[in-house]
């Protein structure tokens, strides 16, 4: 199964806790694309990771999307809507599982609707999956779907 696990990348610790949950998944067995491994050009421009990364989320059969943040990322969150109007049309894609480890989300706003996660990223995730507190609980939720392809 191919996974796009959308995310924001931009410090060492979101790269390293994405790279860490990849690993877990791509010894299950399952094709993980992660937008921070691949080479940049010199000099990189939006045309470029549009491409690859649009591309690589239209080849996806599922996508995680790391929501963690004061605010769901924007990239992360044009990679969720972009994944979930693919879904109207492509019935074989399996859904969008959103990952929430920020205690700024869980522990003071208790994921309760209109606070935390915007409501238009979270009702795009939760039409076509389900948004968890715990990497595990994301990884059951792949692993299922990964069964379901096989």
């Amino acid at each position: 199964m191919r996974i796009y696990f959308a995310g924001p990348l931009f410090t060492p610790y979101e790269r390293t806790f994405i790279d860490q949950c990849a690993a877990r998944m791509r010894a299950a067995g399952m094709e993980v694309f992660v937008p921070h491994e691949i080479p940049l050009p010199d000099p990189v421009t939006p045309a470029f990771i549009f491409d690859v990364d649009s591309s690589e989320v239209m080849k996806a059969d599922a996508v995680l999307a790391l929501l963690d943040g004061p605010m769901v990322d924007d990239g992360t969150a044009s990679e969720i809507g972009i994944f979930w109007a693919l879904m109207q049309s492509d019935k074989s894609k399996k859904g969008i599982v959103g990952l929430v480890t920020d205690t700024r989300v869980i522990r003071d706003r208790n994921m309760i609707d209109g606070k935390g996660i915007n409501l238009f990223v979270r009702g795009c995730v939760e039409d076509v999956g389900e948004v968890v507190d715990h990497f595990d609980k994301a990884f059951e939720i792949l692993l299922k779907w990964q069964s379901e392809i096989k």
